[in-house]
């Protein structure tokens, strides 16, 4: 008989990585850099896998070819086979992220072979002043966007949105958007790493 699983979370180091996966959700990060904890994820490469009973150690991937529409739903099943559709997740974000844009479903089965990226943000924390960037603050045109990013002053492009603990924000497919500094959230999203970074805000990694 099935039962409540727990996965075993997946941390990944990040340019705007913190620590507040520890402080905020006592998590066991191996560093102070972590960006991103996956706790729920079908992504190749990077699929689930359990933390708890009998199952233990099987991957999502498997125990869904074993229990089938009983683990996800019948019509889940059907339409998404063997591969959970949502990628969950929890993001800190000690410095702002890239912006960026995600494709939908027609243009990522094109051009990438996966399914597009419309996600979900649940604020767990907030820094005072902290803010997220969705939308643009005017109509903008494709010249003028590529004016304002030769001079790396999309910031000014964008509609600025102040947070608090508690806000939840629906991200669909082809919206800018950003992630504000201060900012620890949980995402929901499909099962898709597909992101298109258009800007970083001039900054450099180490190479």
């Amino acid at each position: 008989m099935l039962y409540p699983l727990t996965f075993q979370p997946q941390f990944f180091e990040k340019l705007w990585g913190g620590h507040r996966l520890r402080t905020v959700l006592q998590k066991e990060i191996p560093s102070s850099h972590i960006g991103e904890s996956w706790e729920i994820s079908s992504v190749e490469d990077y699929v689930s896998i359990v933390n708890n009973g009998f199952l233990k150690n099987n991957s999502l991937n498997e125990i869904i070819q074993v229990y089938l529409g009983d683990l996800v739903g019948e019509s889940v099943y059907e339409h998404y086979g063997e591969e959970f559709p949502l990628l969950v997740k929890f993001i800190d974000a000690n410095d702002v992220l890239s912006v960026q844009v995600h494709p939908d479903d027609d243009t990522a089965k094109m051009q990438h072979h996966a399914y597009g990226k419309t996600e979900m943000w649940y604020v767990v924390h907030a820094e005072p002043d902290s803010v997220i960037y969705i939308g643009f603050n005017k109509d903008t045109n494709r010249d003028e966007f590529l004016y304002y990013l030769e001079k790396g002053t999309v910031e000014s492009l964008l509609n600025k949105v102040s947070v608090k603990k508690g806000d939840v924000f629906f991200i669909p497919s082809g919206r800018i958007h950003a992630i504000g500094a201060g900012i620890v959230l949980a995402e929901i999203q499909q099962t898709s790493d597909v992101t298109y970074r258009v800007f970083d805000w001039n900054r450099v990694d180490k190479n």
